[in-house]
């Protein structure tokens, strides 16, 4: 059944063509805002106009009053036929203003004040009683039109103001909305976009710790997942390859054992081939203790032989991991005998590990690191010298063997041992030229040497590091330049049951 993966790339499409229809609804409804608040504007100068021409239509009553000239009388009369154009004009816009009824009340007022203003320049030469009578009606009927074109010009006034207001709370309003809905949207995106990159990057850096552990992601995006696939490929081929390089160094290693594991093995059979010849000779000799004495030697040989050679096969072999309790002493001795043909004489080797000590560790695994950093210790030392290797139980209640303390005041250190535990403690020391500061911290890394091309390849310590955080441990080291340099081995310590 076809299954629908969504991708980033639709979320951040979506997200934009969401955000841009806000705008251009926003936008447009800002337009007809606008639009609408320019025609009230231009409907407002309508209503001043109207007002003005009332305005003038009184003055020029006035003066038509007090001087009785027929200029007047002619302005008058012009501004009250433009303030009736303008009533005719603008119907619509003074209905939405005033009710129908008042609006036809003062286009009747319009028509009734020319009427007494025509009225009044016929009576120019009557009686004043008939004159005033006249002009108090043509007063009164100015005076309404003038309030009611004030009182529509202050209602419009008003409305622009309270929809100017009103618009501005909404433009406010939709800023804060708009923002809250983008920061919403934005956390959406984070949540479904960021989230998984950032998980991503989280695990790419411990990767890069050297944590090869399987990327697993809860996003369904199609990027995502894809880039996850590729990523746990690559992590299945980056576990194949570091176990070759695994391996080539355990061969590179044991191409250097060879010589000296052969001169081991020279001594016994050498014992051996004297012990069979003299027994040939003196076959018809009749002193069977002397007979017994070199048989027990050829046996003795024989096993000192066999054992070197078992525990070259078993370094050689490869076979998978599995851990078990395992003598620590032994194990060491059985390393250090792998390596007494590439021991100089100028050099010695001391070994003081309790007998009863015993570390929960694979042995082909744990014995590859032992061999690298008693192998690393003994290529330091230049001149005459000395490699110190002891053991103790460190625990974090009663007594603790400072012999095994981390010694911090010898020079520059780098690595940290921080278990939180009863520990197994090994200290590998030696009176070599020591690691330079600058160098110090570095020497864990992969492919990193100060030996020259062709003489290593950088991977001892690294595979070392690998194969202590493999059995739950840590390593640290402590160099003085020019004095030493001392690693510390610390494991979980894991009784035997």
């Amino acid at each position: 059944m076809f299954t629908f993966h969504s991708s980033i790339r639709q979320k951040i499409t979506f997200g934009y063509f969401f955000g841009v229809m806000v705008i251009i609804s926003f936008s447009l409804f800002t337009l007809v805002e606008l639009w609408y608040i320019e025609k009230k504007v231009r409907f407002g100068e309508v209503v001043t106009e109207f007002f003005d021409a009332t305005l003038e239509m009184r003055r020029f009553e006035k003066n038509f009053f007090l001087y009785r000239k027929m200029e007047d009388y002619h302005e008058n009369i012009r501004y009250v036929e433009k303030a009736t154009e303008i009533l005719g004009k603008n119907v619509r816009g003074y209905k939405d203003l005033a009710v129908s009824a008042e609006l036809d009340r003062l286009r009747s007022d319009l028509r009734q004040y020319r009427l007494l203003m025509e009225q009044f320049s016929l009576l120019g030469n009557g009686n004043d009683a008939s004159l005033n009578l006249v002009e108090n009606a043509i007063r009164e009927k100015g005076k309404d039109i003038i309030t009611f074109a004030e009182n529509i010009s202050k209602t419009e006034r008003h409305r622009i103001q309270s929809m100017l207001d009103l618009t501005r709370k909404f433009i406010i309003l939709s800023i804060i909305a708009f923002s809250a809905a983008g920061i919403a949207i934005g956390q959406i995106l984070s949540r479904m976009v960021v989230k998984p990159l950032k998980n991503l990057e989280i695990m790419m850096n411990e990767i890069s710790e050297g944590k090869l552990k399987k990327i697993t992601m809860l996003s369904r995006d199609r990027e995502i997942v894809s880039l996850t696939q590729a990523f746990n490929k690559m992590l299945v081929e980056l576990e194949v390859r570091q176990k070759h390089l695994v391996q080539r160094e355990k061969l590179a290693s044991l191409g250097t054992l060879i010589s000296g594991v052969a001169h081991e093995l020279n001594n016994p059979l050498s014992n051996i081939s004297s012990s069979c010849q003299i027994l040939i000779e003196e076959i018809e000799d009749s002193d069977n203790a002397f007979k017994k004495e070199l048989l027990s030697q050829i046996d003795e040989q024989s096993d000192k032989a066999k054992n070197i050679v078992r525990s070259l096969l078993e370094f050689s072999r490869d076979k998978g991991f599995k851990r078990e309790q395992l003598p620590l002493r032994k194990l060491i001795e059985e390393t250090n005998q792998l390596l007494k043909g590439e021991i100089p004489s100028r050099i010695s080797v001391s070994i003081d590990v309790p007998d009863e000590l015993t570390i929960f560790a694979d042995k082909q695994r744990i014995q590859q690191a032992f061999l690298n950093l008693i192998k690393n210790a003994i290529d330091s030392i230049d001149a005459e010298g000395s490699v110190f290797i002891r053991a103790c139980k460190h625990r974090l209640k009663g007594n603790i063997d400072e012999r095994c303390d981390y010694a911090r005041d010898q020079g520059n250190c780098t690595g940290e041992c921080p278990i939180k535990t009863d520990t197994i403690d090994i200290e590998i020391r030696d009176t070599g030229s020591g690691i330079p500061p600058e160098v110090l911290p570095r020497i864990f890394d992969p492919f990193f040497t100060t030996k020259d091309v062709g003489k290593g390849a950088g991977l001892g310590l690294y595979i070392v590091q690998e194969i202590v955080h493999e059995h739950e441990g840590c390593i640290g080291v402590c160099s003085d330049y020019g004095k030493g340099t001392t690693f510390l081995i610390r494991f979980p310590l894991k009784e035997q049951q």
